[in-house]
């Protein structure tokens, strides 16, 4: 056990990122060739008997692999071997409970962060037959009943459902219309701040189908100006520009009107379930108990910070609250996807209630059976329960918020240990009946190395370990990258890495850009691999990049995590100034040659801070960045911040639009013209409040792009000029 355990860390710690000679970096290798891409085991899915898992291979064929060797034992599915068949490849699949049929996922075009249509197709491995799940258009959220006969999908926001054993379609719901009424799939702001883009759950005994109604009528629309483009161009744009209008609920605004539905199968009739009196609230996620008895409802208030747990009949809709969360400040969309029940029909929490984020356990009828997990650390993750031997399995921060562990505590708390071995961010996907798992492991030394292990924690095999990559590396001139900490003037103790250029000579003066994106329980200090990115190529340059974790971000415990509670950017942007205090008081830096980048929430943060740090900053680079929270949405913008009307001044004192005159150094501002999440306007608002306070400014807008900035050459244009201003500016 031992011995495997030291092999492996011997052999993840031969690739350290230091000084060699070899060749240089380019923007081309980041972003154009994916030189320095990191390999991963696709598709993996634990198998019924727990003893075999499947993966997708060249998103051509599923295989069946043996937990037991790691070894292939069948294929499962292979495009190449079906006659005239009407794809050539998928990229996802889904099982049927069975494991006789097959979902695959082809042609898929994105709506929104989570969301997009696709064309699926099953395959039934008992009849050897590939069909197309409809001929109607292009379908959302396809997934099979728990029996396997049937499919329900969404479509112009209306529900259907696919009968497989006699090909016929049925049509769930008729309302669903653009811009007024979904059914069954979230709206804009739930996909994004919720995390979740499928909003129907099947009954596990397959007889029912819940879903939420969002009537989002009231809300008020944004419209973006799309114009002709290129990659891809909008052809009807050529002439006159086009609109994209779509329900946009910015804080203090209208949201979604949600409803709760159960549509029985068997009647085929849907009725309403009781909610509560209040419209102005959130139903974030649903759930069924384990032996379909009860509808389960989160119902969560707009202020964020009280959950309600209810049971539903789902033939009637009659409601009983089980559980409530509660939090004074607010509940973290963590507890959302962490609630978890056993066979049972217990259920587990993951709850702040005592300062740290910790696992508990309760009875079918929500009555608390004790805390699960117990220290001054947070539990990042649950991964299930083994009822044989009785045994929870949690990733936790537990060593140091930069890092994840795998752990497992049995139900009584008498034996507990940690199973990951390599210091640095495990996390782990178990098998069905929790004899094997599969670690995914890497840190800021070592790509992604993917073991297989059983329950004994021996090495069974190692699935992928990314040599390819690592030798690749061997011929690149790589910087160092070391972590950090330093202690601010008002004593928080904050954590850092920092990337030396090449041959960093300790008695030369170096220009230094802060790189962070620094939002709620957000972490960009952390020993994982990052890739080899912009950062590097910049290291390369001549430039030394720091990146701080200030206030408000991750794994510390719920007070720092929620320390900017009402306040959002005015302790984080403190901890960049004290950052650029400190770096400038190191001998190897040059503090009159100091930057600061950030994107989106870390482009709000490059503002404030420019505005506060005065000549500390003499560039900044803000990319999509948000310059007043009333500008973005209701979920995330008021679970931090409240309304706007109930907290004025949290919104306006920490805002970049009221300080913009006190910005110094030169500000590269850059936006993309179709950013659905953080519109366009704050960056054309915030560049007026600069115009007319006489400062100058560089900007660039990326036309027909939206938060993420790519398609075509953008990605390559986009870094090289972001480059080019540092050079410009800090050289």
């Amino acid at each position: 056990m031992k011995r495997i355990g030291l092999t492996l860390l011997a052999g993840v710690m031969v690739l350290v990122l230091q000084a060699q000679t070899g060749q240089k970096i380019t923007l081309e290798d980041i972003f154009a060739y994916s030189t320095f891409r990191s390999e991963t085991v696709t598709g993996l899915r634990s198998m019924n008997d727990g003893e075999h898992y499947s993966t997708l291979e060249g998103r051509t064929k599923i295989v069946k692999n043996s937990y037991k060797t790691g070894e292939v034992t069948d294929v499962l599915f292979d495009i190449t071997k079906i006659d005239r068949a009407p794809i050539s490849s998928f990229l996802d699949y889904e099982f049927s409970e069975d494991e006789t049929k097959i979902l695959l996922t082809t042609d898929v075009k994105p709506i929104y962060r989570h969301s997009y249509t696709a064309q699926y197709y099953v395959w039934n491995s008992v009849t050897e037959e590939l069909s197309a799940l409809s001929e109607n258009g292009a379908q959302q959220l396809a997934t099979f009943s728990p029996d396997g006969d049937r499919v329900a999908f969404v479509r112009d926001n209306n529900l259907f459902i696919k009968n497989l054993k006699f090909g016929s379609e049925s049509q769930v719901t008729w309302d669903g219309k653009k811009n007024e009424i979904i059914n069954g799939a979230p709206d804009w702001v739930y996909e994004e701040e919720f995390g979740f883009n499928k909003a129907f759950w099947w009954s596990p005994d397959s007889k029912f189908l819940s879903f939420i109604r969002f009537d989002e009528t009231a809300v008020p629309e944004y419209s973006m100006t799309m114009y002709a483009g290129e990659k891809p161009v909008i052809e009807e744009n050529k002439l006159y520009p086009g609109k994209e209008t779509f329900k946009y609920p910015k804080a203090g605004e209208t949201n979604s009107t949600v409803s709760v539905k159960s549509y029985e199968l068997y009647s085929k009739l849907t009725i309403d379930v009781q909610i509560g009196d209040k419209t102005d609230i959130y139903i974030p996620r649903l759930n069924w108990t384990p032996d379909s008895k009860d509808l389960v409802v989160m119902r969560m208030n707009r202020r964020q910070n009280v959950l309600d747990i209810l049971y539903a009949n789902p033939f009637t809709g009659e409601t009983r609250p089980i559980y409530t969360e509660k939090n004074e400040r607010y509940i973290s969309e963590d507890f959302l996807d962490a609630f978890t029940y056993l066979a049972d029909g217990r259920f587990v929490v993951k709850s702040e209630r005592n300062g740290w984020s910790h696992l508990y356990m309760y009875d079918r009828l929500g009555f608390e059976q004790g805390q699960i997990t117990k220290g001054e650390f947070d539990v990042t993750d649950f991964y299930g329960y083994d009822p044989s031997q009785k045994v929870f399995y949690y990733q936790a921060a537990a060593q140091s918020p930069l890092r994840r562990e795998v752990y497992f505590i049995s139900e009584d708390g008498k034996k507990q240990g940690k199973i990951s071995t390599l210091e640095g961010t495990n996390r782990a996907d178990f098998s069905k009946n929790f004899n094997y798992y599969v670690n995914y492991y890497s840190s800021s030394q070592s790509p992604s190395l993917i073991t297989l292990h059983d329950k004994k924690n021996n090495l069974i095999r190692v699935l992928q370990d990314n040599t390819l990559l690592k030798n690749k590396m061997q011929k690149f001139s790589l910087p160092k990258k070391e972590f950090f900490t330093f202690k601010t003037s008002e004593g928080f103790e904050l954590n850092g890495y920092m990337i030396k250029p090449v041959e960093f000579d300790q008695s030369r003066k170096y220009p230094v850009l802060i790189t962070q994106y620094s939002g709620p329980n957000s972490q960009s200090v952390s020993d994982s691999w990052r890739g080899i990115g912009w950062n590097e190529y910049l290291a390369q340059e001549g430039f030394l990049v720091v990146s701080v974790d200030p206030r408000g971000t991750a794994a510390r415990g719920e007070d720092f995590r929620k320390a900017t509670y009402l306040q959002l950017g005015k302790y984080e942007s403190d901890d960049m100034v004290e950052t650029a205090k400190y770096l400038g008081s190191l001998p190897f830096v040059d503090a009159g040659n100091i930057a600061i980048f950030g994107w989106s929430y870390g482009g709000f943060m490059t503002l404030l801070s420019m505005e506060k740090g005065g000549e500390l900053f003499k560039a900044g680079v803000a990319v999509a960045p948000v310059t007043n929270w009333r500008f973005y949405d209701t979920i995330y913008t008021e679970r931090f911040m409240r309304t706007p009307r109930e907290n004025p001044e949290g919104y306006d004192d920490n805002s970049p639009l009221t300080h913009a005159a006190d910005i110094e150094g030169r500000l590269l501002i850059i936006h993309g013209s179709a950013d659905d999440n953080v519109h366009v306007q704050n960056t054309y608002e915030f560049t007026e409040k600069l115009v007319q306070a006489g400062v100058q400014f560089d900007m660039a807008i990326y036309t027909n792009r939206n938060h993420s900035i790519r398609g075509g050459n953008t990605t390559m244009h986009l870094y090289t000029r972001m480059t080019n201003f540092l050079k410009e500016q800090l050289q």
